[in-house]
C-alpha cells in the first residue's frame, strides 16, 4: 500500500471486521440465550429499544435485534400478564404518560392526523411502519404497541 492508503479488499476486510466486533460487543452486553427473568427482560428491553431507533444496523446486528426479540417475546408470552389495551388506548395512555396533544405525535412520528385520527378512533389499526414509528417516539418496546389484533392478522 502506498502512502498508507488501504485497498478496496483491505477496507472491506476492516468494514467486515468492524461489523463483527459490534457484533460480539451485543453479545458481551447480553447472550443470546433464553431469557429467565424480570432483570434478564429490563437489559434485553433496553437493548432492544437502543437498535430499535438506528437506521444504520449492519447485517449481524439487524440478526441480533431480530433473535433477541423473539427470545424477548417468548419470555413476555409466558411470564408477562398484559391488559389487553386496545391501540387506541395504549396510544392515548402513553400520550397522557408524555403529555403530549395528538398534533405533537403527527409532528413528531410522521403519521398522517388523518390516519392517527383514525386509529385512536379504533376505525383504523397501525401499520409496521406506525408502530415503529410511535415506538421510537415514545421510547417504548415496539411490542407494547401491537394492541389486540386479532390471531393471524400479519401487520
Amino acid at each position: 500500500m502506498r502512502w498508507g492508503l488501504k485497498s478496496g479488499a483491505a477496507r472491506r476486510l476492516s468494514t467486515s471486521k468492524a461489523r463483527d466486533l459490534a457484533y460480539w460487543a451485543l453479545i458481551k452486553r447480553f447472550p443470546l440465550r433464553p431469557i429467565r427473568s424480570d432483570a434478564d427482560l429490563e437489559t434485553a428491553s433496553r437493548i432492544l429499544d437502543e437498535l430499535a431507533v438506528r437506521d444504520d444496523l449492519s447485517e449481524p446486528e439487524s440478526d441480533y435485534l431480530e433473535v433477541l426479540g423473539d427470545l424477548v417475546e417468548k419470555y413476555e408470552d409466558e411470564h408477562v400478564e398484559t391488559s389487553h389495551l386496545s391501540d387506541a388506548e395504549m396510544i392515548r395512555s402513553l400520550m397522557e404518560e408524555k403529555r403530549v396533544r395528538q398534533a405533537d405525535v403527527v409532528r413528531g412520528t410522521g403519521i398522517s392526523k388523518t390516519v392517527l385520527s383514525l386509529v385512536l378512533a379504533g376505525k383504523r389499526e397501525p401499520t409496521r411502519a406506525h408502530i415503529a414509528a410511535l415506538a421510537a417516539y415514545f421510547t417504548v418496546n415496539p411490542a407494547s404497541l401491537l394492541g389486540t389484533a386479532a390471531p393471524g392478522i400479519e401487520r
